[in-house]
């Protein structure tokens, strides 16, 4: 696991949906901090054929987070809050 939570573990828990299979967040968790958090450790495809990509710039900036939300459609991970039941797909 590349990245472990060691602070607001007091925040409530909610749970979404990542590629079909439930996943656990906290509160006030981005997408890109919930997906990392869980073990997922990827957030997309790179285009160019050098592997998988798990966000780069952490604030909009560049196009390394973007994720699938039903409803939503293209998302950036990193700017986007998790809600309850969200249903997110990795590009």
């Amino acid at each position: 696991m590349r990245l472990q939570r060691v602070l607001d573990q007091e925040r409530p828990e909610l749970r979404f949906r990542l590629d079909g299979e439930e996943v656990t967040a906290r509160q006030g968790d981005t997408l890109l901090t919930a997906i990392l958090a869980a073990g997922a450790g990827w957030l997309r495809e790179s285009e160019f054929g050098d592997g998988r990509r798990a966000g780069f710039c952490l604030m909009g900036a560049c196009q390394d987070c973007w994720v699938t939300v039903a409803g939503l459609g293209r998302c950036r991970a990193c700017g986007t809050l998790v809600a309850p039941g969200m249903e997110v797909r990795r590009s």
